[in-house]
Parts: C-alpha cells; sequence; structure tokens
C-alpha cells in the first residue's frame, strides 16, 4: 500500500501492480508553491532499524497499516510507539489500507488496536481509511484526502 499511496499522491494515476518495497522510493512533489520530498521506507524487518534515522529530518510521519493483517498488528503497534517515543512532536498520520475489504478492521478498532488513543494529547493524529488497489484508487478519493492533509500540515509554520 505505501508504493501505491506515493505514486498515487505524486501522479494521480493508479497502476495494475506495484512490487513490494525491497529498500527505498522517493519522490518530490511541487504542490500549492511547497515542495515536498516524500520518502518511502520499506517494513520488511530488516529495513525497520532505518527508520529512526529519517525521523530527525522529517516533518510528518505516515504509517500504512494493512486493515486486514490481524496478525501484524501488534508489531506495528509495538514499531509505531517506539518511532513516536524518538519524536515526540512529529504529526502522525496513520492510514488505514484495505478498508474495500469485507474483513478489515474499522479505524476505531484500529485505534485500539494500535493503542492511538494513548497519544492523545501528545502530537496532531490523523487516522484516516484508504485504499491503494488498482481499482479503488482510480475511482476513490481518500488518497487524495491524504494529499492535502499533507499540504496542510507541510504549509503550518
Amino acid at each position: 500500500g505505501k508504493s501505491s499511496v506515493l505514486h498515487y499522491i505524486c501522479s494521480q494515476t493508479a497502476r495494475d501492480r506495484i512490487a513490494p518495497t525491497h529498500g527505498f522510493n522517493s519522490a518530490q512533489l511541487y504542490v500549492e508553491g511547497l515542495e515536498m520530498d516524500l520518502l518511502e521506507v520499506g517494513g520488511s524487518q530488516n529495513l525497520r532499524a532505518y527508520w529512526p534515522h529519517y525521523l530527525s529530518q522529517a516533518h510528518v510521519l505516515v504509517f500504512v497499516v494493512d486493515s486486514v493483517d490481524r496478525s501484524r498488528l501488534l508489531t506495528a503497534r509495538q514499531e509505531l510507539h517506539a518511532l513516536l517515543a524518538a519524536e515526540p512532536r512529529l504529526p502522525l498520520v496513520v492510514l488505514a489500507n484495505k478498508q474495500d475489504k469485507s474483513d478489515a478492521l474499522s479505524t476505531a478498532e484500529l485505534r485500539e488496536e494500535l493503542a492511538l488513543h494513548a497519544l492523545s494529547g501528545q502530537r496532531e493524529l490523523f487516522l484516516l481509511p484508504t485504499s491503494a488497489t488498482w481499482a479503488s484508487l482510480s475511482t476513490a478519493t481518500s488518497v487524495l484526502h491524504v494529499k492535502s492533509l499533507l499540504v496542510t500540515l507541510l504549509s503550518q509554520p
């Protein structure tokens, strides 16, 4: 979902297939006079060690969660909270991906599973439902809401 979201934010076109990220993807986006450098870091266990190295330069953390994959939610929660402990003021946007699936956890359920309630009052926090499949990206506006939110957050002094 991360690569699909990144591609769609930058091009507003959906791609039928995007291979899983085995490293890093980056893109530059110019919107409303704002230059954004977007960096996607893969989520595999061997790449997670690199995550904290990028946070000191980040202005917003976008964390994509598979709403269907219940078996990895504990790991996602632990990794997310470890990242946020290192950067306590960084705004957080959590994308609850695969909301088009019938067995997807709702955003309320994900808020609980990821213990996002523990972060309230500490930072700007947004939990948005998304669906980053080719079919849904070609018709949905959820990822465009993400783009608008990023522009808003990065435009703040």
